[in-house]
């Protein structure tokens, strides 16, 4: 059994078309188009196969088009636990302008889950969940699911004993911060928190000032990934303000997924406050230089983490 589980109710195949540069209105030539298998949980389980943890990667799959899933998860040595369904799984657009460096998405609606189909996931994810399982859930909910989807599966998780990372957004995120139990660690983006607060965070102090007041909640880590300027990390060790390394950007898509998993295997390691850090900013940055959900090798992953700059907070 993985001491991992990641959890995708709504993956996609992501097709990545590489522009030269992205203009609203006009016709464009594609220099070149590729396909990877994704969805939140799923890059979050590449990234840490990669980095050489045992990881299941659970949800729900289409089963007209389950080959390129089946094929990154037998190439990774990562464990099945999806369950199939008829239909298939959406594709999402990331149109990738190669004079800014900007990916644009375009988000294409996804499965019609049932409520019977979300019961036979949750039945296969709890398969493989014992006392101490870290359990990853990830991504948008498919739109007939509830937005309370998160915030039930953490009860039920919590209640066995699993330790639940959250990275989610807009009221599936709201409701699981709202719930009597929390996730162990959530990882918001700034526009997330925002979201989540009901404000702007124009600053660092105020994007601090939001961070800590999900940590008074009850929730033991809180990252918040600030794109080129980093990330927030606040445990009951303190806080900190993780600044990345200058690095070359190959695709931006899938990054914040790396910070995830780059989290994750920090905690796994029980790593200190820096630690945390600088390995979760080491994957995020590692990931910017590949395409897909994948990442460098262990060293030079090390070797991006001793670049991380971490300027306490306290």
């Amino acid at each position: 059994m993985s001491a991992i589980v990641t959890l995708t109710l709504n993956p996609a195949i992501d097709q990545t078309v590489l522009l030269d540069a992205l203009v609203p209105g006009a016709v464009h030539r594609a220099r070149a188009v590729t396909a990877h298998a994704g969805g939140k949980g799923v890059n979050v389980a590449c990234c840490l196969a990669d980095w050489g943890l045992p990881v299941t990667a659970a949800g729900i799959l289409g089963a007209d088009n389950a080959g390129p899933f089946d094929q990154v998860l037998a190439a990774k040595g990562i464990a099945d636990g999806f369950v199939r369904i008829p239909g298939e799984t959406r594709t999402n657009l990331k149109l990738l302008d190669q004079r800014s460096g900007e990916t644009t998405d375009i988000n294409l609606p996804g499965l019609a889950v049932t409520g019977a189909d979300l019961d036979a996931a949750r039945a296969a994810l709890l398969d493989r969940v014992e006392a101490g399982t870290r359990v990853v859930l990830a991504g948008s909910l498919p739109g007939a699911l509830p937005p309370e989807t998160y915030a039930d599966l953490t009860r039920i998780l919590k209640a066995r004993g699993a330790r639940v990372v959250l990275d989610a957004s807009g009221p599936a995120l709201a409701a699981a911060l709202a719930a009597d139990v929390l996730p162990d660690a959530v990882k918001p983006n700034r526009h997330e928190l925002e979201e989540w607060a009901g404000c702007p965070l124009p600053g660092l102090g105020a994007v601090r000032e939001a961070a800590s007041r999900l940590r008074a909640q009850g929730i033991p880590v809180v990252v918040v990934s600030l794109g080129a300027e980093g990330a927030l990390v606040l445990t009951e060790r303190g806080s900190v303000h993780a600044h990345p390394p200058a690095t070359p950007v190959t695709s931006t898509v899938g990054a914040g997924d790396a910070l995830v998993a780059g989290l994750v295997a920090a905690l796994e390691a029980d790593l200190d406050l820096a630690g945390i850090a600088r390995r979760a900013l080491a994957f995020a940055a590692g990931k910017l230089t590949r395409a897909g959900a994948n990442l460098p090798p262990r060293d030079a992953l090390d070797a991006i983490a001793r670049s991380v700059r971490v300027e306490p907070l306290d």
